[in-house]
């Protein structure tokens, strides 16, 4: 990892750290998921950086190495949007393709859709672009993780019973599994993970003291307010339409296709309606770390596309 470069950009007051690798003349941007940071998309961004493109990944503001938003009861995924324009204007970079995960796909849709021009494909790992509806996980058990995680100081008082590594670990042990966490009522989300489960065998130890330190650094407050913490954002674009290309990759032991809807909408083809050019790859065994898990088939899926698409650039 050592080729890979770091610095700090500056976006409306907070400095981001990115990680960078590769000179191509087109510029890839990852944005990286929870428990996650820039790390995430390590061997994607050797891989594209070694096929001629550059790859950037910053921390989200609030997340590893980047400071934290100064007012975090304002933060929302609105400030990923224009943190990541702030990004390509400081790099003066016109248009790039985009890489999101996990709730990191979110801002990648959105800015498809505010800056389409400034967008020339878009890559996301497990979900799919959907209109946002604020009762989408109502039928969903009282113990269902997102709800524990949005009552007040559930989470926190969760968390305090053990160190950062061992939470840390147990979100990651609990996000690879092919089942939505669900806690029982008098059990908390930490208790889902028995002590002696392993993490899983595609994370070795040093990955593991890396996300570890991130989050010593961070703590979880900051990064789990947007995602978890926030109060529904309302969404406001009229007969949203996806124009630019997309790449979905669906990972078949990803917790998030049990998500309601969320299989039926992909394999049916209704995600189609809001996206006019989409292809899909499908990875059978592929969990919600699939990057990690299976980082040559992500990654030639990932440069196919790429390569096909690059032409837009001029």
């Amino acid at each position: 990892m050592d080729q890979i470069q770091h610095t700090h950009v500056d976006a409306r007051g907070v400095k981001l750290h990115i990680a960078e690798i590769g000179t191509g003349s087109s510029v890839v941007l990852f944005l990286h998921g929870f428990p996650e940071i820039w790390y995430s998309w390590r061997y994607q961004m050797i891989a594209i950086a070694d096929a001629g493109y550059r790859a950037i990944a910053p921390d989200f503001r609030g997340y590893g190495l980047s400071e934290h938003h100064p007012e975090p009861e304002k933060a929302s995924f609105n400030d990923f949007v224009v943190d990541t324009i702030a990004i390509l204007d400081y790099f003066h970079i016109d248009k790039a393709f985009l890489i999101g995960k996990d709730f990191g796909s979110w801002p990648v849709y959105l800015l498809s859709l505010l800056h389409p021009t400034r967008i020339l494909g878009v890559v996301s790992l497990g979900v799919p672009f959907f209109v946002p509806r604020p009762q989408r996980y109502r039928d969903l058990p009282e113990g269902f993780y997102i709800s524990r995680w949005k009552e007040p100081g559930r989470a926190e008082a969760d968390f305090r019973r053990f160190d950062v590594k061992t939470v840390w670990r147990n979100i990651y042990i609990l996000f690879s599994r092919s089942e939505i966490p669900v806690a029982e009522k008098d059990k908390e989300i930490m208790d889902l993970v028995d002590p002696s489960n392993p993490l899983p065998a595609w994370l070795n130890d040093e990955d593991f003291t890396i996300y570890a330190k991130a989050y010593e650094n961070s703590g979880f407050s900051s990064p789990m307010r947007v995602p978890y913490k926030r109060l529904p954002e309302e969404f406001t674009i009229e007969n949203p339409k996806v124009e630019v290309p997309v790449l979905l990759i669906v990972g078949g032991k990803d917790y998030f296709l049990k998500f309601p809807s969320i299989e039926d909408y992909v394999t049916s083809g209704k995600v189609r309606d809001y996206v006019a050019d989409l292809e899909i790859e499908f990875l059978p065994y592929g969990t919600h770390f699939m990057q990690e898990q299976f980082p040559d088939r992500v990654n030639q899926a990932i440069i196919n596309f790429l390569d096909r698409h690059v032409g837009s650039s001029t």
